[in-house]
């Protein structure tokens, strides 16, 4: 059995799966606990922000986490806090670290001000945790996350499209009515 569940702000999924009948049982409450508690962990780190993204995944007491993140700092942050987690025996820590690049900075706050200061898309950055995350690498502009409706994902990705040296952008954004 496998179940993914994806979390809305940051993106975090994590899949989880059941490797025998006799474990069925008693294996989904474990497994929700888990998934729950390193979330929690991932979202509270102190240093994430709208660029970088996260993400794990549950196989027994193996987390995987994946993503990208900016500071070396935060992908060594998101193993230490995943280790202490309850009934978590290992973590395999898959994070890519961007790299340093004052071009790739300046095309995040430049897309990031063409994002969250479009009218229609100023409602997102007023959130704890703006859902919109913006991955740049090397001028490509990854988009993940959700936004409420396919308008606001078209709006999203012309927005960032339009700033200057964006090589490519890649629209990863997820419509919030289709994840129900």
């Amino acid at each position: 059995m496998r179940i993914a569940h994806l979390v809305s702000a940051l993106v975090v999924a994590s899949t989880l799966i059941v490797a025998s009948v006799a474990d069925a049982q008693i294996y989904p409450r474990f497994k929700d606990q888990v998934s729950r508690e390193v979330f929690h962990e991932l979202v509270t780190l102190p240093y994430y922000g709208v660029f970088d993204q996260l993400g794990f995944e549950v196989d027994r007491g193996t987390v995987t986490l994946t993503g990208q993140v900016r500071r070396p700092t935060l992908k060594r942050d998101a193993e230490n806090v995943v280790k202490r987690v309850r009934n978590v025996e290992q973590v395999v820590n898959e994070i890519e670290v961007l790299p340093v690049s004052p071009s790739d900075d300046r095309i995040r706050l430049a897309t990031y001000r063409a994002i969250y200061g479009h009218d229609t898309l100023q409602r997102y950055a007023i959130q704890a945790m703006p859902p919109i995350h913006i991955l740049v690498k090397n001028g490509r502009v990854t988009l993940v996350g959700w936004v409420g409706s396919k308008m606001d994902k078209t709006i999203a990705s012309m927005q960032a499209r339009g700033v200057s040296g964006v090589f490519e952008v890649t629209d990863q954004l997820q419509v919030e009515e289709q994840r129900r």
